[in-house]
């Protein structure tokens, strides 16, 4: 354990590595896979919160995700080798608040950290019900604060009132970055879509739409990068509704605006056959120097022409 992973809170509940399918075209691990390992996680703290059965099929209780905040501190590449912590923020009559810690097993380095939200649900109706007593005992004896770097940093972690649907969507004029249907690989043993699936099919489409706000900013940069790729530095994902397979699922994207060497994008996860919305979501994303593997700074001008784009209007 080095220095610096000793001043982190919490227990271990993952170890393990990043392999080369893991990453994608920017060389580093792909966002899905920090939500699959987190999930893997949460399976680990699941059972020392004396729940150790929550995702097996058999489970008479289970834990179900209500909202993440990540925020994405240092590139993970092929290769390197991983583990994560995880600890009790708080916890009400049926809710709890989770802190978990990706963190590079080399360095002692945060990778990425996690304020998850989750219910205790019964396992295919999903239906909130109390925590045992046990688990209450146990979320004392894990109780952690949040480190300052696990904080959120440009996003705001208030309560939700989402505005999300096809019709607002289309008055929005939002972009269709993603529409296809859920098969059983990408539902967990509930039936249920695995948390991955939503921040993993905004990556599967988000070239097209965020690629315009890209260019504009390397066209206005003072320094021009040769390669210029881009990354996500913190992301707050709210799921509404759980889709099964054979749902089909349809992901509409807008501008915010920009805030420092930052874009403020929204991403709404629909069903496109009811209109009705399955989960929404707020990132903040940059333009990256592929070679220089830093932020492309947003001149005023960049500021300015995005400004233009974006959506006045649009939130979670």
């Amino acid at each position: 354990m080095t220095t610096q992973e000793a001043a982190y809170p919490g227990v271990e509940i993952w170890r393990g590595g990043v392999n080369t399918w893991d990453c994608d075209e920017m060389g580093h691990m792909n966002v899905r896979f920090y939500v699959a390992r987190a999930m893997e996680g949460l399976a680990g703290l699941a059972a020392e919160l004396a729940l150790p059965h929550a995702f097996s099929p058999y489970a008479n209780a289970t834990i179900l995700v209500r909202e993440q905040h990540i925020r994405f501190l240092r590139e993970a590449h092929a290769g390197a080798t991983l583990h994560m912590l995880g600890g009790v923020i708080e916890i009400t009559d049926t809710e709890a608040r989770l802190l978990q810690l990706l963190i590079h097993t080399a360095t002692g380095q945060l990778a990425a950290t996690f304020q998850t939200t989750v219910a205790h649900v019964t396992p295919r109706e999903g239906e909130a019900f109390p925590w045992p007593s046990v688990t209450r005992e146990r979320a004392r004896v894990l109780k952690v604060e949040v480190p300052e770097m696990a904080r959120a940093r440009s996003l705001e972690l208030g309560p939700i009132e989402t505005t999300a649907s096809l019709a607002r969507a289309d008055a929005l004029g939002l972009q269709r970055i993603s529409l296809g249907a859920l098969a059983a690989t990408d539902c967990d043993v509930f039936g249920r879509m695995r948390a991955e699936q939503f921040i993993g099919r905004v990556s599967d489409g988000i070239g097209s739409f965020i690629g315009p706000f890209r260019d504009t900013v390397v066209e206005h940069a003072e320094s021009p990068p040769a390669q210029v790729g881009g990354a996500v530095l913190e992301y707050r994902i709210a799921q509404l509704a759980w889709p099964r397979a054979g749902d089909r699922v349809e992901i509409r994207s807008g501008l915010v605006g920009t805030t420092g060497a930052a874009m403020r994008v929204v991403h709404w996860m629909l069903d496109p056959t009811t209109g009705r919305p399955w989960g929404t979501s707020e990132a903040v994303a940059i333009a990256f120097d592929l070679d220089a593997r830093k932020v492309v700074a947003i001149s005023d001008a960049a500021r300015a022409a995005l400004g233009e784009k974006s959506v006045e209007g649009l939130a979670l």
